[in-house]
């Protein structure tokens, strides 16, 4: 996924109320950019962090700037946009990148599923009548290589691991398909010190049959594309 245009680099000053930052240009001047991530970014919203960010170009937003890059290491930038995630993954298995995914004649984005008025991020389906069903999660969050999820606890992430669960056991295709928007992470585990309940319950969606899958992602100032299957470690 290439950017439309080039990005504004500029440093953080700060980030609040979940969808707001203040950022700093390198001529001085200061601006209010929208912050497209839930989660509490825990290592990426450091102030003087590098940032960049993309002039959406719509006069009728209040905050046209949209933050996308920070550099939350020395050379190791971070895709903060959680709603790309779908994107990219979308992208690699049109592009067969995501060779587990291979085989489904078509792709739907959010459908309507489960017992708890969910929406699946993909619905991939075959002409034979087989469906996969595929929650997407962004992943920011890198200590010591390893790639974790949640930042923060997520009721609505676990929820989505429990609906996932019960279309497996249905006998349907589940998988749970983390996109770790960096390079610096050689596998992926549950965040359990952030939210134990959630680590149990992809222990629990694992046991019913969903299958997990994790990509790190190659990041750059013009684009972001999945480019390596990461294990997922469940200790």
């Amino acid at each position: 996924m290439r950017f439309p245009a080039p990005l504004i680099e500029a440093r953080l000053i700060r980030r609040y109320k979940r969808f707001l930052a203040d950022v700093e240009f390198p001529d001085g001047r200061t601006a209010t950019a929208h912050t497209p991530n839930t989660g509490s970014m825990l290592g990426c919203c450091s102030p003087g962090a590098r940032v960049w960010l993309r002039d959406t170009g719509s006069a009728g937003r209040k905050y046209p700037l949209a933050w996308e890059l920070v550099e939350a290491g020395p050379g190791v930038l971070v895709g903060i946009d959680t709603g790309l995630a779908s994107r990219l993954v979308r992208e690699a298995i049109e592009t067969g990148v995501a060779a587990e995914l291979q085989g489904y004649a078509a792709v739907r984005r959010e459908v309507r599923y489960g017992c708890e008025n969910s929406r699946i991020d993909l619905l991939l389906e075959g002409a034979d009548s087989r469906s996969c069903y595929v929650e997407v999660k962004n992943v920011t969050l890198v200590e010591q290589g390893r790639a974790l999820f949640p930042d923060a606890v997520t009721v609505r992430g676990t929820k989505h691991l429990r609906e996932l669960g019960e279309m497996a056991r249905r006998g349907h295709r589940a998988v749970i398909f983390y996109c770790v928007q960096r390079c610096d992470a050689d596998e992926l585990a549950p965040a359990d010190h952030i939210d134990p309940v959630y680590g149990l319950a992809l222990r629990q969606a694992l046991a019913a049959g969903v299958e997990a899958l994790a990509y790190r992602a190659a990041v750059a100032l013009d684009a972001i594309t999945l480019a390596r299957r990461l294990p997922v470690v469940c200790p």
